[in-house]
């Protein structure tokens, strides 16, 4: 089963009025993991889509949603696969991935079917980001040993991380999108700060790993108008290209980062210092 909703995108102007309720409406992405099934939000940020897929005692297959408008959902797209669960198997157009918790899986435009399975008992937790393509290249699995490892921050700061490049251009031949997995250490609860935005691409952040009762506060908005938005283990939230996308946690916590717009330029941002956000 697959199960779907579509988000439009917002002017700036407009989100600094947004209350709570409204912040929580446009951008959050409250549920991604549904027992058997495929849950899936379409946004017109680059018309980028973020999901999840919880295969649980069947086989599960990523299938077409209408904004498409495509007999397969990779007809025009290319997709990344995080699993943040226990092991787990993709398998597309016959050939089978194993991935283990923090591997990732990128299949390029033009594959015609994606089966997500549990293995050996184990729960695994798809995490998907899917952006469109103009060209196919192949699918690659990479594992946690293949990843560009990056140590950022200080815990001086509260916000020494480990940043892991998964699905990237100097590890796997993509279009536009791009994901990767940072861990903050124990103790550390800060992320993506000094915060940034880069106006040529998009972004979603997948929040994983929260300890039951803790919370992470995601941080948004113009950098002279941020607003927040409190969010639990396996949630996700857009952010658009005006944003800053930063958090604190009232604990460590791990996160899955993708995005797609018109470069893959990683360092391609706009730094803002922390005494000068509003």
């Amino acid at each position: 089963m697959t199960n779907h909703e579509f988000r439009y995108a917002a002017h700036p102007v407009d989100s600094r009025v947004y209350g709570t309720e409204e912040l929580r409406k446009e951008f959050l992405i409250p549920k991604l993991f549904v027992k058997n099934s495929v849950q899936l939000t379409y946004s017109m940020y680059d018309r980028y889509i973020v999901g999840g897929v919880m295969p649980v005692d069947q086989s599960v297959k990523l299938e077409t949603v209408p904004y498409l408008k495509s007999d397969n959902f990779l007809d025009r797209r290319e997709l990344g696969v995080v699993n943040v669960g226990g092991k787990g198997k993709i398998i597309v157009d016959g050939t089978a991935y194993e991935l283990a918790k923090k591997e990732a899986l990128y299949v390029g435009q033009g594959v015609k079917e994606v089966i997500f399975e549990s293995v050996s008992g184990e729960q695994p937790f798809f995490y998907l980001n899917s952006a469109p393509a103009h060209k196919s290249f192949p699918t690659k699995k990479v594992s946690a040993n293949e990843a560009e490892v990056i140590q950022l921050g200080d815990e001086k700061y509260a916000n020494k991380r480990v940043l892991n490049k998964l699905i990237v251009n100097s590890i796997v031949e993509t279009c536009q999108l791009q994901m990767g997995l940072t861990e903050l250490l124990p103790g550390n609860v800060w992320n993506t700060m000094p915060a940034h935005t880069h106006n040529r691409r998009m972004e979603a952040y997948f929040y994983f790993d929260v300890e039951e009762g803790q919370t992470v506060c995601h941080f948004m908005g113009e950098p002279q108008h941020t607003r927040h938005i409190f969010m639990e283990n396996n949630q996700a939230v857009l952010s658009p290209e005006w944003s800053i996308h930063s958090g604190s946690g009232t604990c460590a916590y791990s996160f899955v980062w993708g995005m797609a717009g018109e470069n893959l330029d990683y360092s391609d941002m706009d730094v803002c210092a922390p005494n000068e956000l509003r």
